[in-house]
Parts: structure tokens; C-alpha cells; sequence
């Protein structure tokens, strides 16, 4: 193909919105039912208006119809809302926020088994192995409705007498609850505020005594690190009855280690810890880092997902030679929802960064080859069918920058990418989109994702910075945010997009720089454009924070107290720097252009965060545009909004940089 020289921007496109929205769907979860080792996926679907649906994997049917949505809105994020164990469905209907039964093979209809009417939602569901009727899930109560009196505990709901009591109670946050293979232990974490799961939190293992009631919870053995330390540990797995994996980040890495009931031992599962994550964190729950392999029963290895500089890399972990072998996954950079179907085959998501998120299949196969070959098979893409030519997605250019001090930032950058059209970098170099990502515990990741293709297609560059605090890349890495949030990532954002366009990259066009990101990340954005006004053309905030006093006094209970480590304390203990640091205090800085974009329905980031500066750039006359989407939250879920918020946003820099771009061939 010939390629047509044409200014940076101004490229044609099949990569539409149209196309984007069209039947693509979020892949969420991968569930295997323990018993029959039927797997289903989870995903939502935008083009339903959100609605997330159970499917089948073999079928490809939907396990439930159109009246239901399968999520939760425990910790507002969700996650975890459906397990499937001997043939029935457990899950939270966001319809009502109840939890429901289905028999697979009884079909019928779901049955309600927690009370009408009640503020109380749930999520990450456990079956008791031996008492079928018994599920174990965190019961989030919104009766009084605030941030500060919100109560989560872990709940016992009797499917048969379709009742709920507390089983623990009095920490701020538990999830996780697994019970052993027999049913006489149970396992779940905990953690209290002002600390969130991945910065300080405990596991809890307990004895389960069965009685004719109810079950009871005795004998507390509690898995932490003594001496003051922040710690953070999760993700329990059951080898057996007496013996579970779990991840610590006591080395500074999140490392796996074994813990024996009988011998009380907490042991290191390798023989010295790896400078690699074996977790992502996230704020979503569930999820499944790395899945016990089984043969007849038996624990025969742990399959890991380690990340190596941001990146996934498989390892199988062989439960009696005690080694580690990698495991060849080049082509991904991404798993998550890892599950078993047998002791050589796993089904989880995968992100590669040339194909669309799927749900994929993985049959190991040579065990003593060196890595492991394996057999790939992609069962349900997130994307439909589309045509797009060869060579038009941009791959990701991992980049290590220094920005002087010794300091060291992590970033992605993609490239201008379009097989029907080039620049000449003799007359100009691209515009830049500099993405700063949500959290702001987050991580960019390098999966390929549709919205930063939309852009590079067009002859846009595109940098995902990971900034200070970005998880993947061990705790200390994660811990330069502390104290420091409205600071470091502003900092770091503003000089990886003034790195990449000077001496030696002399990438894009430093003129031509905008800066975007959402939720913590559109804090940034706003931060940045006060702190450094001349360092972007312009701006785009999707649901991001102003006012970080607000913020304290509104926000949902998960994140309530996430920002006293951020930012050093308390609002009563450092309101200056709240206030110095709240983007709407400092708006009269702003020079550039900006574009907020919010939800009506955010329960994260109020809409009164967006409300409050775009009255702030108004009064003072500077420029500003403001988009609203009524029956959003946190986050865009209907297809309308999706093709709305991208199309106003390439159009609101185009504008700004003056790109003439024929709209109609775009």
C-alpha cells in the first residue's frame, strides 16, 4: 500500500466510534464451577446499556436473560458478583442489589435469597463444600448512607432460609473469604482505614465448627508481619486442607509463600524472593492472580502471572521439584482471572498488545521444556469482527526515562501508526496525548486498548506515563507517592512529556502536548495544568477531583481515607495541603483549554468536583467545556456515552491546535 503524506492529525481513520461500540463488550471475570468444571466469562455490555451478563463458554448463550445484571456495587468499583458451584449460579442482581440462586440444570427461574428492601449489598461469594445452602460474601450495609458510617462485614446467607446474620465483623473492609477443600477452615483478608489493601492489611484463617443452626468461626490464626512494618497480603489458595499459598509484599515485591496449619509455618514458597510482582493490584474485587493446578485432586503446581517491569509473564511453579519454570507467553502482556480446568489447562483473560482483550484458553504442554510451550486458543474476543487493514495498530515502546535527580519514571510510548498515511518529520513532529492514569495506585498497562488507537490511527502519539506510585513495579516504587500526590505525579507527567520531545527521543512536537486522564488521574490533569500552565496546549478531565476537601467529605467509604498517606494526613490534621494542593484553589493558573467530562450518577467522584471548577475557569474567564452524561457513574458503561466522550474530545484538541481535519472522512 501506498502510503499518502499527509500533517500529523489529519489522517483517516477506520477506527470510528461507530465501529469501537459496535457489540464490543469489558470483559470482567472468568468463573470455573469447582465441581462440574463447566466455565463461564462475565462481561458488560454497552451496547445493553451496562449490563453485565454470565455466558457460557461453550454455548456462547447467556446463562440469564435480559432482567438480569449480574454486578455489585460493594466499594462502588464491584467485582466478584457470581460464582457457579455443582451447577448453580450464586450472584448480586444490580436490579436490587439482592443476591440470587440459579440451578443450571433445573433452569426455573433465579431464586432471591437475601431480604427485599433492605440498603445492603454484597459480593464475593464462597460455598461451603460439605453445607451446600451456606455461602460465606462481604454484606456492605448503606443504612445509614456515608461515607464514615457505612459498615461491611462478612456475612453468612442461608440459601435455604433465604436469611443473613454477621459472621465477622468490626474491621472497615474484608474480602477474599475462600473455605478450605473440607469446609473446616476459612481464609479471608481484612484491613482498616486509613490504610487500603495493598498499602497494610491482614489474612485471617479461622476453624469452621458446624452446628445445626449455623456455622461458627473459632481458633483465629492471623497471617501478618509484626514490628510496625506495612505490609500488605492476599490472594489465599487452598493446595489442601492444612495448607494454603498466599502474596506478601514484605520483600517489596509481591512474592507467593505457603503457610502449613498444622506446623503453624508461614514459608517462603521459592527459595528467595524475586524483584517481580505476582500481582497487579486493583480496586475491582476478585480477580486471580495465579491458579493451583490439580491431578486427582492432588495439588501438583501454582501458575503464576508475574510482572516484570509492568509487564505479564507466566510461570508454572512445580509443587515437588520446588522449581520455577517460565512459561512461553510472549505475545501477552496482560492475564488476569486466572482459572483451571484441569491440571494442564487454564481459561483467563488476556491482553496482548495486537488483538483485543479475550478470553482465551491455555494448554501447557512439554512440562520439562525450558520455557514451557503451551497451545493458545482465544475463545470470546471483547471486540467484534472489524476490519481493520494490517499494520494500523500502534505498538507500545516501553521507555525508561531519566528525569535528572536520579529519578527514574516509568512510560509507554506509542507511536503514530496508519498504513494508508505517513508524516514528514522534515516539516513537523506529532501531537502528543500524555495519559496519566486513574488510582492513583493504578498502572497504564500495555494491552492494546481501542481509545489510544482511535487516536494514533489519526496521526496522533500517545505516552502512558506510570508515574511515582504506579503499581508493577514493586513497593517502593508504589511508595514514592506517599506524602507526595499533587506533587510527584504532576511532576512526573509533565517532564516524561517534555522528555520524549526533546534530545535524544525527539519524538513529538512540544507545542502540540495535551494532557488527559480520569478520576485520580484527571486530578492530575487538573494539577498539572495549574502547576506547570505552559507546559500543555490543553487538557481533558474524564470525572477527575478539584476539590480534595470535598473529596474527604463526600467520596464513597473504600477511598474515604485513601488520601492521608497521599497527601501526608488527615484534612484536620494538613488542611494546607489540601487546600495548596486542590486544583480548584489554584484555577486562576489555568491558561490552556480544558475539557471536563463527567458522570451524573458518580458515587467515586461526586459531579460536584466537576461542577465546582468549571464555575471557577468561568469567573475567571478562562476557557473551559463541560459535558455532562446523565446515568453514568464512575466510568462510561453505555455505548452513546462512549462514542460521545471520544469524539468530543479529539474535536475539543483539534480545535485547540487548530488540526483541520475533514470530519466527515474521519
Amino acid at each position: 500500500m501506498t502510503q499518502q503524506i499527509a500533517p500529523f492529525g489529519t489522517w483517516t481513520s477506520p477506527i470510528t466510534t461507530d465501529a469501537l461500540v459496535q457489540k464490543s463488550t469489558t470483559l470482567l471475570d472468568v468463573i470455573v464451577d469447582p465441581v462440574t468444571r463447566k466455565a463461564y466469562y462475565l462481561e458488560r455490555r454497552p451496547f445493553e446499556s451496562g449490563r453485565s451478563v454470565l455466558v457460557d463458554i461453550v454455548s456462547g448463550k447467556d446463562v440469564l436473560d435480559q432482567r438480569w445484571n449480574v454486578t455489585t456495587r460493594v466499594h462502588e468499583y464491584g467485582g466478584a458478583a457470581a460464582v457457579v458451584y455443582d451447577g448453580v449460579v450464586y450472584f448480586s442482581h444490580g436490579g436490587d442489589d439482592r443476591a440470587y440462586c440459579f440451578n443450571l440444570t433445573a433452569l426455573g427461574e433465579p431464586e432471591a435469597v437475601t431480604p427485599a428492601n433492605k440498603p445492603w449489598r454484597y459480593a464475593d461469594f464462597t460455598v461451603h463444600p460439605t453445607r451446600r445452602n451456606i455461602l460465606v460474601s462481604i454484606l456492605e450495609d448503606h443504612t445509614r448512607d456515608t461515607p464514615q458510617t457505612v459498615l461491611n462485614c462478612l456475612c453468612i446467607i442461608d440459601v435455604q432460609a433465604k436469611a443473613v446474620s454477621t459472621l465477622v465483623e468490626g474491621a472497615d473492609f474484608y474480602d477474599q473469604p475462600l473455605f478450605s477443600p473440607d469446609g473446616k477452615h476459612i481464609v479471608f483478608r481484612s484491613w482498616n482505614h486509613p490504610d487500603m489493601p495493598w498499602q497494610r492489611s491482614s489474612l485471617h484463617i479461622f476453624s469452621v465448627v458446624d452446628t445445626d443452626a449455623r456455622i461458627e468461626l473459632r481458633d483465629e490464626l492471623r497471617l501478618t508481619w509484626d514490628g510496625g512494618k506495612n505490609v500488605a497480603v492476599g490472594y489465599a489458595k487452598w493446595l489442601d486442607a492444612q495448607r494454603l499459598v498466599f502474596l506478601s509484599d514484605v520483600s517489596g515485591f509481591y512474592n507467593p509463600y505457603l503457610y502449613d496449619l498444622q506446623t503453624k509455618q508461614r514459608t517462603p514458597l521459592l527459595s528467595s524472593p524475586l524483584p517481580n510482582d505476582f500481582v497487579v493490584t486493583s480496586f475491582r474485587l476478585g480477580g486471580s492472580p495465579y491458579v493451583v493446578l490439580y491431578n486427582d485432586g492432588k495439588a501438583v503446581a501454582v501458575l503464576f502471572d508475574t510482572a516484570v517491569q509492568g509487564r505479564s509473564s507466566l510461570a508454572y511453579f512445580d509443587l515437588t521439584s520446588k522449581t520455577l519454570k517460565p512459561v512461553d507467553s510472549r505475545h501477552l502482556v496482560a492475564t488476569s482471572a486466572i482459572r483451571s480446568v484441569s491440571d494442564k489447562e487454564i481459561i483467563f483473560i488476556s491482553q496482548s498488545t495486537t488483538a483485543p482483550t479475550a478470553v482465551s484458553k491455555l494448554r501447557l504442554q512439554d512440562l520439562t521444556q525450558v520455557p514451557i510451550a503451551i497451545r493458545y486458543e482465544v475463545l470470546k474476543s471483547s471486540t467484534a469482527s472489524l476490519d481493520f487493514p494490517d499494520g494500523i495498530i500502534s505498538q507500545p515502546v516501553p521507555l525508561l526515562l531519566n528525569l535528572g535527580g536520579g529519578l527514574e519514571v516509568h512510560a509507554n510510548y506509542y507511536p503514530p501508526t496508519n498504513p494508508g498515511f505517513k508524516g514528514d518529520p522534515e516539516k513537523e513532529r506529532p501531537p502528543c496525548v500524555v495519559h496519566s492514569h486513574g488510582g492513583p495506585t493504578g498502572q497504564a498497562g500495555m494491552g492494546l486498548v481501542w481509545d489510544k488507537q482511535y487516536f494514533t490511527s489519526r496521526g496522533w502519539a500517545w505516552l502512558d506515563v506510570d508515574y511515582s506510585g504506579s503499581n508493577g513495579y514493586g513497593r517502593e516504587y508504589v511508595d514514592r507517592l506517599n506524602g507526595n500526590w499533587g506533587v510527584t505525579d504532576i511532576s512526573d507527567c509533565v517532564q516524561a512529556g517534555a522528555a520524549i520531545a526533546a534530545a535524544p527521543h525527539n519524538l513529538v512536537d512540544p507545542a502540540r502536548l495535551v494532557i488527559r486522564g480520569g478520576s485520580s488521574g484527571g486530578f492530575t490533569t487538573l494539577a498539572a495544568l495549574c502547576s506547570f500552565p505552559d507546559a500543555f496546549a490543553a487538557g481533558t478531565s474524564l470525572f477527575g477531583i478539584s476539590d480534595l476537601i470535598k473529596l474527604a467529605e463526600h467520596s464513597h467509604k473504600f477511598e474515604n481515607r485513601y488520601m492521608e498517606k497521599l497527601l501526608g494526613g488527615s484534612c484536620e490534621d494538613v488542611p494546607e495541603v489540601y487546600n495548596k494542593r486542590s486544583p480548584v484553589n489554584n484555577a486562576q493558573k489555568i491558561r490552556s483549554p480544558l475539557l471536563i467530562l463527567q458522570g451524573m450518577e458518580d458515587k467515586v467522584v461526586p459531579p460536584e468536583q466537576a461542577e465546582i471548577i468549571v464555575k471557577k475557569i468561568r469567573e475567571q474567564r478562562g476557557h473551559v467545556e463541560f459535558m455532562s452524561f446523565e446515568g453514568e457513574g464512575h466510568g462510561w458503561r453505555k455505548s452513546e456515552t462512549i462514542k460521545a466522550a471520544l469524539e468530543a474530545e479529539i474535536a475539543f484538541y483539534e480545535k485547540m491546535l487548530k488540526i483541520s481535519v475533514n470530519r466527515s472522512k474521519t
